[in-house]
Formats: structure tokens, C-alpha cells, sequence
């Protein structure tokens, strides 16, 4: 099955496109998008409702990149732009530890390139987010998968109150870790294990199945450039809305990397679910949080299956699948043609 994409879930067949032959869409995913809504977090969401065998249950939201009320207005704006009508649901103002979560951004104040963006039609609804992953993982045990865009306290939170549960939840996909390479919130850290590390641990130990998409794969051939980001303004509504969410981070790095190009992870993150072969290859690993505060605080160390350390006891559970390799150059035209009309 050559890829095509949709207005919002497998229900759906108008507006079909299709790419390059070589990449494949028969994967079925039934997934809760899980976000602190960003430009990026709000891209992904667009992709994922645009993408035909993508179902989305629902998207449950957290403070991060915005305080948590802008992250559910942004996320609810993304998915009525692209025509997509699923529930929302607010979880975290505070990480794990309780403590009020200090939302930064190089987005803008709003998250979305302060580009008066934000008019949502609809509204959240009143049931908390962790309660609406319970009752949906133990609606569809072993079926549903949380794609994790931003910090994982909503999913932290989700695990201590029923363990039992949660290890129903067919795979989390992250977006999160510096993989094999550098950070951005330090050398060695990622932006959303940093924002709540204590949650990412959590997550990490629990057992669960999990595929991280770490900031390495962001680089290089996958960043957008202003030739890229040109062609997707014109493209239609959806391109502008994209374009003009990024105009803060554009500008950021202009002027602290003297480049127009940049990354865009939670799209790329999107894409390897959405995509049955964009990834190239994954690496079986057990991941390690460093939660003792120092330098290192927020870094995750991936123990690779098959290796034997000298300083561990190499008794590990090896639930995490490390992306190493995607398609880098082919990902923005991926993007192109799922909002394409």
C-alpha cells in the first residue's frame, strides 16, 4: 500500500495523496497523542490527523512548552485547522514532584510563533487527562498507543495510580532524550526528559513498550529551511498555520546559529509512527534517567541489549526500542504531502 493521507482518521478517504511509492501507511494505529503544545507538537498533531491509518482516540495535554490552558487551546486549534474532531483533555500544571512547571519556549509566549493563531471554536473537556488514559487503555487493552510529545508526567501520573493498566498500553512513542547525540536544555539533556525527568524515569521503569525518537534524528538532512518553509506556506491554510507557528524558533535561530534552518521533532517523531518504513533502524536498549541533580541531571543513558558493561549488572529490562536511523531527507516532502489537498 503506497502512503496516503486523510482529514482525520481511517474513517475518512477524501483528499487522498500519495508520495513516493517506496514508503508504506498499512499499519493501523489507535493512539492518544499526549502534548504540551508547541509549533511542533502542533505540526504533529496536524500530520497525525491528516494520516489515514493514524485513529486518534483522543489528545490529553500538559504544561511545558506553554502553561497547560494555552497547550489545550493550541492543541485544539492544530486539529480544527486540520479538520479533526477529537476530544481534548487537561492534565499537568505541575510535574511529577508537585512543583509548578516553569514553561519555556522558543515558539513565542503563546507556543505558536505569537502569530495570533489561537481561536479555537471548541473547548476542552471537563475529564482529567489521566483519567481519560485509564478508561481508554482498559477500554482497548493492548491496542492503544500514547504518542508522547512533551514532558511524561500525565503518563507518570497514569502509571502510579494503576500500574496494572498501564502495562495494557501497546507501545509509547517519545519524543524525548538526546538519543545517541547532544541536547538542547544542556550538552547532555533533552527539553521534555529536563522539564520533568522524575516523570520520564517513571516512564522508563515501568515495563512498558517504548520506541524514543531522540533529538538525533533531528538534525542534518531533516531540518526545514526557509526554501522548505516557503513552499509549505503556500501550500494552503494548513502550510500557512504551520509556517507562521514557527516564526519565533525561526528567528531564534537566526540569531543565536546564524542559520535559517530548523528542527522540528515532534513531527519527526509523528512520522515514524505514521510511516511503516521512514525508520531505518532501531536499537533494543535499557534506558536510564539520571535524576540526582548535577550536570548530568535529565540525561539518559541507553544500555544497548547484547552488550556487556564493566560498571553494571547487565540485568536490565530492555523495553526501550532506540530509533537510530530515518530517512532524514525525504521528511519534509513526507510532511508536504499529508497536508496537501
Amino acid at each position: 500500500m503506497t502512503v496516503s493521507f486523510n482529514a482525520c482518521s481511517s474513517d475518512h478517504q477524501e483528499n487522498r495523496t500519495e508520495p513516493t511509492p517506496k514508503y508504506t501507511m498499512s499499519t493501523k494505529h489507535k493512539v492518544i497523542i499526549d502534548t504540551d503544545t508547541g509549533g511542533d507538537d502542533a505540526s504533529a498533531l496536524i500530520l497525525a490527523a491528516k494520516s489515514e491509518n493514524i485513529d486518534i482516540l483522543g489528545v490529553t495535554v500538559l504544561a511545558g512548552n506553554v502553561e497547560l490552558e494555552q497547550a489545550a487551546q493550541n492543541a485544539l486549534a492544530a486539529l480544527e485547522i486540520a479538520g479533526c474532531n477529537v476530544p481534548v483533555y487537561m492534565g499537568a500544571a505541575e510535574n511529577y514532584s508537585g512543583e509548578k512547571i516553569d514553561a519555556f519556549s522558543v515558539y513565542g509566549k503563546d507556543g505558536m510563533g505569537d502569530s495570533d493563531l489561537i481561536h479555537p471554536t471548541g473547548k476542552a473537556e471537563d475529564k482529567n487527562a489521566v483519567d481519560y488514559i485509564l478508561e481508554t487503555v482498559a477500554k482497548y487493552p493492548n491496542e492503544v498507543e500514547i504518542v508522547a510529545l512533551g514532558p511524561a508526567t500525565n503518563i507518570a501520573k497514569a502509571i502510579e495510580r494503576d500500574p496494572d493498566t498501564m502495562k495494557k498500553v501497546k507501545m509509547i512513542w517519545s519524543m524525548g532524550t538526546c538519543g545517541l547525540g547532544h541536547g538542547n536544555a544542556s550538552p547532555v539533556v533533552e527539553f521534555n526528559v529536563y522539564s520533568d525527568t522524575y516523570a520520564y524515569k517513571v516512564m522508563l521503569d515501568s515495563g512498558i513498550n517504548i520506541t524514543v525518537a531522540g533529538l538525533d534524528m533531528c538534525g542534518g538532512d531533516a531540518m526545514w529551511t526557509d526554501e522548505q518553509f516557503d513552499k509549505l506556506s503556500k501550500t494552503n491554510e494548513i502550510g500557512k498555520f504551520v509556517t507562521l507557528s514557527f516564526t519565533k524558533l525561526r528567528e531564534f535561530y537566526e540569531s543565536n546559529r546564524s542559520s535559517g534552518a530548523v528542527d522540528n521533532p515532534d513531527s519527526m517523531a509523528m512520522m515514524c509512527v505514521v510511516c511503516d518504513n521512514f525508520v531505518n533502524e532501531t536499537v533494543k536498549c535499557h534506558g536510564s534517567c539520571i535524576t540526582q541533580k548535577g550536570e548530568t541531571y535529565g540525561q539518559v543513558i541507553f544500555y544497548k541489549q547484547g552488550f556487556t558493561y564493566d560498571v553494571a549488572a547487565n540485568d536490565f529490562d530492555y523495553n526501550v526500542s532506540l530509533i537510530s536511523s530515518v530517512n532524514q531527507a525525504d521528511y519534509f516532502n513526507l510532511y508536504l504531502q499529508a497536508i496537501s489537498k
